[in-house]
């Protein structure tokens, strides 16, 4: 074989990417992301023991009842681990579940570190054939925005994606992400995931951030421009942690059409009935699509 088709054959396949595929998605389902948040008191809420089988009913009943009617998922990793090996076999049939019934997957993993470590994260999450691939996962950039490269490029070359922390609403945030004013921690950290998104085309980069839905005024206070990011904007905080869709346009303004609201209680508190939860899931994207 001559040698210019073997490495033609070596090349990667061409994927549409994770940015192109969750813009489709919002625009066809709307801008929500229900997090799959297995908490002790819920599984007790939902009558199921708190435990690997409780966890895997909880989660695989969520995918069933929003996979039609959210742009994407996010299971909560930290409440699988709670539950050692058998939690994380339970993530992993639960991202597979997400894959089947058609809606994008966001592992909260929120793994940051550097080197050989930091790529080792990046295998788990984004290559094919891990067990553990999701569509994307929540990543933190303060070991410096550059250790993220391994997943970076991974995101790229799979079609995978990711959404970096940038702007918390935990109010020990401040302490790292507001420091510097207008040349803040945070502003940083939107200028370099603008530069990332420039190896994309589409309407929106693969490579998103993480801007609470509470944060107030801090976007204004940093002088911070979401717009040019061209990532879409996960935005926790919907429903159960206080803000409404009136926030959320008051508070990212000209950027809103890219933020991806996230809602977790408030819609998993409607269950486990699957209609309640198609519901409650129903509701919230009627406040989020209404002018």
């Amino acid at each position: 074989m001559p040698e210019s088709a073997q490495l033609q054959q070596a090349q990667p396949p061409v994927r549409e990417s994770f940015g192109s595929r969750l813009a489709a998605a919002m625009a066809s389902r709307g801008p929500l992301c229900v997090g799959i948040d297995p908490h002790p008191q819920l599984l007790v809420d939902w009558g199921l023991n708190d435990d690997a089988a409780g966890l895997e009913r909880f989660s695989l009943t969520v995918v069933e009842a929003v996979a039609s009617l959210a742009a994407a998922v996010k299971p909560q990793v930290a409440l699988y681990e709670r539950h050692g090996s058998a939690g994380m076999a339970v993530l992993e049939r639960t991202l597979a579940a997400s894959s089947e019934a058609g809606v994008l997957s966001i592992a909260d993993a929120k793994r940051g570190d550097i080197g050989s470590t930091m790529a080792a994260y990046a295998d788990a999450w984004l290559r094919d054939g891990s067990s553990l691939a999701a569509d994307s996962v929540t990543l933190s950039p303060y070991l410096g925005f550059e250790s993220l490269r391994p997943a970076l490029d991974l995101a790229a070359q799979y079609g995978r994606g990711v959404f970096v922390l940038a702007l918390t609403s935990n109010p020990e945030g401040k302490s790292v992400q507001h420091v510097g004013g207008d040349d803040s921690v945070a502003r940083r950290i939107v200028a370099a995931a603008a530069a990332e998104n420039q190896r994309y085309e589409g309407t929106l980069g693969s490579v998103g951030l993480v801007v609470g839905a509470t944060i107030g005024s801090a976007l204004g206070d940093l002088d911070i421009d979401l717009g040019q990011v061209r990532g879409a904007i996960l935005a926790p905080g919907l429903g159960a942690q206080g803000a409404t869709p009136a926030d959320l346009r008051a508070t990212f303004g000209a950027a809103y059409p890219s933020v991806l609201a996230t809602s977790s209680r408030g819609i998993l508190a409607a269950g486990p009935s699957v209609v309640g939860l198609r519901a409650a899931t129903e509701e919230t994207l009627g406040g989020l699509r209404s002018e």
